[in-house]
């Protein structure tokens, strides 16, 4: 039975953590913090209930939160709930956590500007390169979505 999938919007508690495993994959710990707020009858905001999880990105997609998201952002996310289990002084501790699969701004309340990343075996996020079509050539001059500005 797959786990649970949850979609919804949620706001950074903390900048992501990247780290990296021995095997040089990025993993980042993104905290996130979903309400129900809702306006009372005059008008005011009421935060209702929230829910407070860790969420895990891996590989590019942690390399690429790291880089764009910071503390305080909303964002749209989608992930699996799954459960964490850990003992700490021969006691059993488990808590709900976030595998995360999807996550981006908000552009309701924020502005982005979208570069897709372009990775071989031997560079990082941060090395950008000529555009690329899928076959490893290089996009034509006249290509209007190979500028930074859409041709519409």
């Amino acid at each position: 039975m797959p786990l649970p999938t949850l979609t919804g919007i949620a706001r950074l508690i903390d900048d992501p953590e990247l780290r990296f495993t021995q095997a040089g994959n990025g993993v980042a710990k993104i905290r996130l913090a979903f309400n129900s707020r809702k306006k009372d009858a005059a008008g005011n905001w009421i935060d209702g209930d929230t829910l407070w999880i860790d969420g895990t990105v891996w590989q590019h997609l942690a390399e690429n939160c790291a880089e764009s998201l910071t503390k305080g952002m909303e964002v749209l996310v989608t992930g699996e709930v799954r459960t964490e289990t850990w003992e700490k002084d021969g006691q059993k501790h488990s808590k709900p956590a976030l595998l995360i699969r999807s996550i981006g701004p908000n552009l309701a309340y924020a502005t982005a500007r979208v570069q897709k990343t372009q990775r071989d075996g031997n560079s990082t996020p941060n090395s950008r390169q000529q555009p690329q079509t899928q076959h490893g050539q290089q996009t034509p001059a006249n290509d209007p979505w190979a500028t930074e500005q859409p041709p519409f």
